[in-house]
């Protein structure tokens, strides 16, 4: 159930304490993909487990601006602090578990997201009336994870399976020219870099042009399967805590 598309008292017969909150980032992808590319692909991931397991389950609206100011030198992106993002990931839950949906996995399609979610969920768990595992899409597709880069084969590949109208193919060739073969600028195991705009000229990392529809199918399959799984374990995990038991 999508918790925009529901009344209210649809929402009151609805028979279930599981939920999952898609979080993304509204920021720049190259000239080719759209600012909300992290938004779209959490939600295209969550949707589609949804389809799968055999539960209801809610989905409440995502949350389009992360934790992002490393790519604030390119038009359109914005960006939130970690405390404000991981204020308003945790008081999200909070109105999730109020109206007892209190396991609730937080889908993230957003790298920069990724250790200030790890961090509100385990404060959600130990201190508030709720349940809270985040999942990050890209890290659960297998041997493709180590594809992911920003804009490149991985989030081109899954815009075109899930929303291809959104990506403008006449400048994947120019996205492919303009990208940064890695993430960063490394030495000595650290990251010199700040900013996106110090690595990649377009804001891409990655080959776009190796991200076809058929990858972006196997890629929505696998994690899909992956985030099943998982919400699956969390519905029938006891979440007592052991200081409870």
């Amino acid at each position: 159930m999508h918790l925009e598309e529901a009344t209210w008292t649809d929402v009151a017969d609805c028979e279930t304490d599981l939920a999952v909150l898609p979080v993304g980032s509204t920021e720049q992808h190259g000239p080719h993909a759209p600012l909300g590319t992290d938004v779209f692909t959490a939600e295209a991931v969550a949707d589609a487990a949804l389809e799968r397991i055999d539960r209801e389950v809610i989905r409440a609206p995502a949350v389009p601006v992360g934790i992002a100011e490393e790519h604030r030198h390119f038009p359109g992106t914005m960006w939130v602090s970690p405390d404000t993002f991981r204020a308003y990931v945790r008081e999200s839950v909070d109105s999730l578990a109020h109206h007892g949906f209190d396991r609730v996995v937080i889908v993230n399609g957003h790298g920069g997201n990724v250790d200030a979610l790890r961090e509100v969920a385990a404060t959600i768990t130990r201190h508030d009336d709720a349940y809270a595992v985040p999942f990050t899409w890209f890290e659960a597709v297998g041997e493709h994870a180590s594809e992911m880069g920003h804009g490149g084969p991985l989030e081109t590949a899954l815009l075109r399976q899930c929303c291809p109208d959104l990506v403008r193919e006449d400048r994947v060739e120019d996205a492919k020219a303009g990208a940064a073969e890695r993430w960063g600028e490394w030495v000595s195991y650290a990251n010199l870099a700040v900013d996106s705009a110090e690595f990649t000229e377009n804001g891409v990392v990655g080959d776009p042009t190796a991200g076809d529809e058929k990858l972006g199918a196997e890629l929505l399959e696998v994690a899909a399967a992956a985030l099943e799984r998982l919400l699956e374990a969390v519905a029938e995990r006891d979440v007592s805590g052991p200081e409870r038991r």
